[in-house]
């Protein structure tokens, strides 16, 4: 995890409870709520802004009827220009508000994100990631002139280029069945018990995003008891987020009804009642093994072969120093591993084998061994 010290005395957020899970709902200009927070108050800054999705009539699906899309004055601009005079104006008081190591992630189409993209960079924000929400249950396009619309950008950036920012990796690498997470991301969209309704059936909100991506960019970029800020809460869906993983969280909404909508789900939300269960581990540093070891031990014999390779077709043997000889290379099981490749670099414990019982095992495995011994010792 990359993270800068909090400094003793920091300034936290006028009227906002210290204890994690608390928060508020302001209804209100965003723009002004940011700028009158103190400077540096946020951790994380969520913002799902307007779309400006330039919408030109109703849509109808095949069997005619209206396709329930954003139709809202608050998505609705005169001009690019407006957009991004409105663009620029809520990233300079997110700026603002935003810790010198926080991030800032905002979420679009390709009908404003590139827009917002470049914006951020013109007020410093330094770019970390661009990840892609793929929709494994988009609409459809029901005209047929383009293709299915199967996808949202997320933009993830720093305040500044050499911000130490906090970044989950174990997290997110446990989410993912310990394989490193990718940018791509498969989530479906916000349906079914998920989705908020009114009285009448219809959407409570027609651009409430689904938990699921949430959780993974709050797990991704912030800690228990850190503040997270969503400038445009909409339905209060990174607030519910917020509350549950034992975060603070403070939301600004423009419409009365839709900051309502959001205080009553919000208190509906319990956080995780056992701090344990949302404190995120680092990688526990493991004992040095070297290579030598497993050598002096007997686990692998001077003189014995490795087979290296989907196929097994490089091979080395084990000298009684620790090192290898291929018909080429003399070295570690690094170096050899590599120059049999042709590789600038190469793990060996990985891709050397060594036949054990009939089958074929890496010697990371006769590695592991030793450690566990060395932890039992």
């Amino acid at each position: 995890m990359a993270r800068g010290p909090r400094m003793q005395g920091e300034s936290e957020p006028a009227q906002v409870a210290m204890h994690p899970g608390a928060g508020g709902v302001r209804t209100g200009d965003c723009v002004a709520g940011l700028n009158a927070l103190p400077a540096g108050t946020a951790d994380m800054i969520f913002a799902d802004p307007p779309y400006n999705l330039q919408l030109d009539g109703e849509l109808h699906r095949p069997n005619h009827t209206r396709v329930d899309g954003v139709e809202d004055a608050w998505d609705q601009f005169d001009s690019f220009q407006s957009y991004d005079a409105f663009t620029r104006a809520w990233l300079r008081a997110a700026r603002h508000a935003l810790k010198d190591d926080g991030t800032l992630w905002v979420i679009g189409s390709y009908h404003n994100i590139f827009r917002v993209g470049a914006i951020l960079q013109d007020l410093g924000f330094w770019i970390l990631n661009d990840v892609v929400w793929r929709k494994s249950n988009p609409m459809p396009n029901f005209r047929g002139r383009r293709f299915t619309n199967a996808h949202e950008t997320l933009i993830w950036a720093a305040k500044t280029k050499n911000a130490r920012y906090t970044f989950n990796y174990q997290s997110m690498k446990a989410l993912n069945d310990d394989i490193q997470m990718r940018s791509d991301w498969y989530i479906p969209i916000c349906a079914g018990a998920e989705r908020l309704r009114d009285p009448k059936g219809q959407k409570a909100h027609p651009t409430q995003k689904p938990e699921a991506l949430l959780h993974r960019i709050v797990m991704a970029a912030s800690r228990p008891g850190d503040l997270v800020v969503d400038p445009f809460l909409g339905s209060g869906t990174s607030a519910a987020v917020a509350k549950r993983l034992r975060r603070r969280w403070l939301g600004f909404e423009s419409d009365p009804d839709y900051a309502e909508l959001a205080r009553e789900r919000v208190d509906a939300v319990e956080p995780v009642e056992d701090l344990q269960i949302v404190e995120l581990q680092a990688k526990k540093e493991q004992m040095r093994v070297p290579f030598g070891w497993l050598v002096e031990r007997g686990e692998v014999a001077p003189g014995e072969v490795l087979h290296g390779g989907s196929q097994g077709q490089h091979m080395a043997k084990v000298r009684a120093d620790g090192t290898v000889i291929s018909a080429d290379a003399k070295g570690s099981i690094h170096q050899v591993g590599a120059r049999v490749q042709n590789a600038p670099s190469c793990n060996g414990w990985q891709f050397w084998h060594v036949d054990r019982d009939g089958a074929r095992v890496p010697l990371d495995v006769l590695r592991q061994k030793i450690r566990d011994e060395l932890a039992g010792a």
